[in-house]
């Protein structure tokens, strides 16, 4: 990962905006899209700038400027000036996918959004905000956060009850939370890797990788091959597979 993605709240804030065309344009519609404030030069209130000059000096100056004033600037075309790049963005709020290569490609930022786009139902966000709306109801169903994080993760699964890709999910909400919903069994499952290169894995492993509860392995196993794993899974540095594997999904890496 070559850039730390995040969401940054502009509701309400102030963002400078240097340059005026086409490309100042669009920034300027991402910018109020997002809530922001803009201004054409720098305000004491203000943490992020976006510069869009034709001219490389100028908008180095400009770059320079803001920075020294503790400004992270955007320069429109010159990812080698900036401190943050913006994303190709799917909107379906609050849910928001972002596609970045660094400014490497806008283009191939735009197809892999297009693709995307196609995918995602229009009342995605929807379903967002009504399962955020149940989450007293969620804990007062599933009380134990690892069970109630497996309930979750069954039904978002594709064909699950709420699969998010099925655009009628938000209107399944309520009936998911009356139903009855079974306990996941202990489950223990193999990935033999091949090598230490994450591109090697099976389409299997990636989707393992990216559902288990725990992950035991020896500690020869490759960072990067961990790095597929869910954040919040539980690694566990073994000589070997559980005898008794702990509820939820769990994997042993074999090398």
């Amino acid at each position: 990962m070559e850039q730390l993605p995040v969401f940054l709240n502009l509701a309400g804030r102030t963002v400078v905006l240097v340059g005026e065309g086409e490309a100042a344009d669009a920034k300027a519609r991402l910018i109020t899209r997002a809530g922001g404030r803009i201004v054409a030069a720098w305000e004491e209130c203000a943490t992020v700038a976006f510069v869009a000059l034709d001219d490389e000096a100028e908008a180095r100056a400009a770059a320079e400027g803001l920075r020294a004033r503790g400004l992270l600037v955007n320069v429109v075309d010159r990812p080698d000036l900036c401190d943050f790049t913006t994303p190709a963005i799917v909107d379906r709020a609050p849910v928001t996918i972002a596609i970045g290569t660094g400014g490497a490609s806008a283009g191939l930022a735009k197809a892999i959004r297009q693709r995307i786009e196609a995918l995602l139902p229009a009342r995605l966000g929807a379903l967002a905000s009504a399962l955020h709306a149940a989450r007293n109801a969620m804990k007062a169903r599933w009380p134990d956060a690892a069970g109630r994080r497996r309930a979750i993760d069954a039904a978002l699964a594709q064909g699950g009850a709420l699969d998010p890709l099925d655009g009628d999910a938000v209107d399944k909400v309520d009936g998911w939370l009356a139903g009855h919903a079974p306990v996941s069994p202990s489950r223990l499952e193999t990935i033999r890797l091949t090598s230490a290169d994450p591109d090697d894995l099976t389409l299997r492993a990636a989707r393992l990788l990216g559902e288990a509860d725990h992950i035991f392995h020896p500690a020869t196993v490759a960072p990067a091959i961990l790095d597929r794993a869910r954040a919040d899974a539980v690694r566990h540095v073994a000589d070997s597979a559980p005898a008794e594997p702990p509820p939820g999904l769990s994997l042993w890496l074999e090398p």
